[in-house]
């Protein structure tokens, strides 16, 4: 049987409020950055998350090692959902993931520029070989 967890932290991260989404199936754990503007409301995150689940771009699935849990007794849950509320920031497998993610954008964004100047650059010489012919054209 496969278990699916996920996770939704919105912590501060100056200057911006910003929404790290991880989700774990199977064995994969998969993360999403979201960033807001200022301090979202419960019922905002909860908005927008529904209206963007579509649209959530998450990163290359990174393996997550996942141990089985005992079941705990009533109070000790508590405790530990406390202490989980409590807990600011992100897990480091879920920075992995996001550096992942970073590292991805950054080669597809470096390709896409690179093809862009490169057909810049034929532009510019069609034009200058455009211009020599007119130059030569009347004489």
């Amino acid at each position: 049987m496969q278990k699916n967890e996920s996770r939704f932290t919105v912590f501060f991260d100056d200057p911006f409020w910003v929404g790290v989404y991880e989700r774990v199936a199977g064995n994969k754990l998969q993360v999403c950055k979201v960033i807001f503007g200022a301090e979202p409301k419960d019922y905002e995150v909860l908005e927008f998350l529904l209206q963007n689940w579509h649209n959530l771009q998450f990163g290359p699935p990174v393996s997550a090692n996942t141990t089985k849990k005992a079941s705990k007794n009533p109070k000790r849950m508590q405790r530990a959902i406390k202490k989980q509320l409590n807990v600011t920031g992100v897990g480091t497998k879920s920075q992995q993931a996001l550096k992942l993610q970073q590292q991805e954008k950054k080669v597809l964004r470096k390709q896409k520029s690179r093809q862009q100047k490169e057909n810049e650059q034929q532009r510019q010489f069609a034009l200058r070989q455009q211009k020599k012919k007119e130059k030569h054209r009347g004489k």
